[in-house]
């Protein structure tokens, strides 16, 4: 994969780096999001609706089934669910 700069997909000189993550997060599966209010709730049970703040929906507009996730210093963001999946599993199941 190697994006050019106007965004456009082009056959590239060279491959770009390849990485792989080994990151923990904490994350939430998303079960409904409202836009305007900036409200999630979550299909994972016990845990309460929350407001975000409106800069994490600037990023991106989840969608139920995706994750609300936090990093280790506290950055909040929503990850699209096949890229979650793709990129992390349970460490408390061991999945």
């Amino acid at each position: 994969m190697h994006p050019t700069e106007d965004g456009h997909d082009e056959a590239p000189a060279m491959e770009m780096p390849r990485y792989v993550s080994h990151k923990k997060v904490w994350a939430l599966e998303i079960d409904t999001a409202d836009p305007m209010l900036c409200k999630l709730t979550f299909r994972d049970k016990g845990y309460a609706s929350i407001k975000t703040d409106a800069e994490v929906w600037a990023r991106y507009k989840p969608i139920p089934g995706d994750f609300y996730v936090v990093y280790a210093d506290g950055y909040k963001s929503f990850s699209p669910r096949k890229a979650f999946l793709e990129g992390y599993r349970s460490a408390e199941r061991g999945d």
